[in-house]
């Protein structure tokens, strides 16, 4: 049974340094394929490292790794995964004149992939 979440994508240091060496290679690519959960929910669900969930969200859906944030940077009820083609796919097309789709609080439903 799907779990409601908030996600919030946004950038990452390590993204930032991976996008140096290109958007194909695997530093970037892996940091954008990986969703963080406070460990709580982990626990909750029955989740470790790397288990695979799909994201759904009004406008699309993905599958990622998941992995533990780390301590309390997350509080439970709080997704958040690096920008790039996958966080894009949830994000609605209206930009409200800015260029930029709303792509903080997303509501997301999330589901173990099995």
């Amino acid at each position: 049974m799907p779990e409601t979440f908030i996600l919030i994508p946004g950038r990452t240091s390590k993204q930032g340094v991976g996008i140096s060496e290109g958007k194909f290679k695997e530093g970037y690519l892996s940091e954008t394929r990986t969703l963080l959960m406070a460990p709580q929910d982990m626990q909750r669900l029955q989740l470790k490292d790397n288990d695979r969930v799909r994201l759904k969200s009004e406008s699309g859906q993905i599958e990622v790794s998941v992995v533990a944030a780390k301590g309390d940077e997350l509080p439970p009820g709080l997704l958040f995964i690096a920008y790039g083609d996958l966080s894009s796919r949830l994000m609605g097309g209206e930009t409200h004149g800015s260029g930029m789709p709303t792509s903080k609080g997303i509501d997301v439903e999330l589901e173990i992939a099995r």
